[in-house]
């Protein structure tokens, strides 16, 4: 009853969402010092997580760009929050955090507003049979290729299903074969009765186009979102798309084997970090990572190869991007006062281009909200942690870290300390290549993320 409430996208209540957990009494004075301690001992240890498995369990379900090690967001949980406390991703992109939170028994909600990372999200927070899921996936894929029989059938469907930009662009970006394949996979996945079995297949399908190499599209780079269109003699060799299916379905089955099930509550829903639906201070702990400002890193120039296939029209999905955090669109939009850090750097770089300057300019007031709404939403003494890279924008650092802690002071939630973790260049799923200089801006900009520890004053 309480699931069903929830999807109706009514605000939810803490008092519903702990309601199978037993309350836990809130000390203050002397615990504060314990946490600013406990979060100094964190913060200094090693947080690349080298040596630990980044996509085990369900975190295999989907690629995701720039997603950090589950392994990160587990340390704080584990450290600061006890059994049944709410831990909250108001970003929460590949649903990492919330994974990590109902995996360790704690409640786990998460916020977005990108289809498909709420599709991803809500699949791996999911329980499910995995022999029904199993059962499901060979029914669908038997099912396809009977209708493959049929290719006229099928043509038809493709002609009447997407409107003339949308074909365009599935034209352009997929073979005819694999068009067909597609929509014989897609037709079959709708017959299923069971909503969350179905998800789960959906994401399959979507898990075989956007992916790092190798998908079933003429593009490559996907898991980067930076696609590129395969050369002629390449693109002969394309995968084709139902036994990658089946495939798929496969390695995601037995992902969620692996990591079983929990008795904890996740819930991913569709949100703004600007303007979160929840109470205030009803939060025992945040970990999230925003965006890099300027589209730096582009989901949506990924995702939509596959949210095309699952019902969503091209035209749609990107006026949908414009109200990503980062983006650089800047016209109707408000901008909030900012410090003085934030100022001076958008100053140097609008004297280069006024409209890198004022996509900047965006992203500082986007997080001003974004910090603000997490103070509100935190329990007084309780921690907010915030994982962030810089950009260089016309050749200037953009600074990221210190001005978020700037503004988090304005907002009066301090940053209590700041922890420094290098990235693994070769699992960091970011925009680069092999081939890409290390002198390259790209490089320079992308080799560390800083761990910020704000804390909300009692």
């Amino acid at each position: 009853m309480e699931k069903r409430r929830l999807n109706k996208a009514r605000r939810p209540k803490v008092s519903e969402l702990k309601a199978d957990f037993i309350s836990v009494p809130r000390v203050k004075g002397a615990a504060e010092g314990v946490v600013l301690r406990e979060l100094k001992t964190l913060l200094s240890e090693d947080l690349g997580f080298h040596d630990a498995p980044v996509n085990n369990g369900r975190h295999n379900f989907h690629s995701f760009p720039a997603k950090f090690p589950p392994q990160l967001p587990r340390r704080f949980i584990e450290s600061l929050t006890s059994p049944g406390d709410l831990v909250l991703d108001p970003m929460s992109g590949s649903g990492t955090t919330v994974v990590e939170a109902i995996s360790t028994a704690r409640i786990g909600i998460g916020f977005d507003i990108d289809p498909l990372a709420l599709l991803i999200g809500k699949v791996k927070t999911t329980h499910l049979d995995p022999i029904a899921v199993e059962r499901e996936a060979h029914r669908v894929a038997e099912k396809a290729e009977l209708s493959l029989l049929k290719p006229s059938l099928l043509q038809k469907e493709l002609e009447t299903r997407f409107d003339r930009q949308t074909r365009e662009f599935i034209n352009y970006w997929f073979s005819e074969d694999t068009q067909i394949e597609l929509m014989a996979i897609l037709s079959s996945i709708d017959s299923v009765e069971d909503l969350n079995v179905r998800d789960f297949l959906k994401l399959t399908l979507s898990a075989i186009i956007v992916t790092k190499s190798g998908g079933v599209s003429l593009a490559w780079d996907l898991g980067h979102t930076r696609p590129h269109k395969l050369n002629q003699g390449k693109a002969k060799g394309y995968k084709a798309a139902i036994p990658e299916f089946e495939k798929r379905a496969a390695k995601n089955i037995s992902s969620m084997l692996k990591q079983g099930g929990s008795a904890a509550k996740g819930y991913i829903l569709h949100g703004n970090a600007e303007s979160l639906p929840l109470e205030s201070d009803c939060v025992d702990l945040i970990v999230t990572s925003p965006p890099y400002a300027s589209n730096a890193i582009d989901y949506m120039r990924a995702h939509k190869f596959s949210l095309v296939w699952l019902g969503m029209e091209v035209n749609h999905l990107t006026e949908l991007r414009s109200g990503y955090i980062g983006n650089d669109k800047l016209t109707g939009y408000t901008f909030e006062p900012l410090t003085s850090l934030p100022e001076r750097i958008i100053s140097r770089i609008t004297k280069i281009d006024p409209r890198k300057g004022g996509v900047l300019r965006r992203y500082y007031s986007e997080m001003t909200r974004v910090l603000r709404e997490m103070r509100r939403v935190l329990r007084p003494g309780k921690v907010a942690i915030v994982v962030v890279g810089s950009s260089l924008m016309r050749g200037i650092d953009t600074e990221t870290d210190r001005c978020l802690v700037e503004i988090g002071e304005a907002v009066d939630l301090p940053c209590a300390g700041v922890g420094v973790r290098l990235l693994d260049r070769d699992r960091r799923m970011m925009p680069t290549s092999s081939k890409t200089p290390k002198s390259s801006q790209i490089e320079n900009r992308m080799h560390r993320e800083f761990v910020l520890a704000f804390v909300k004053p009692s």
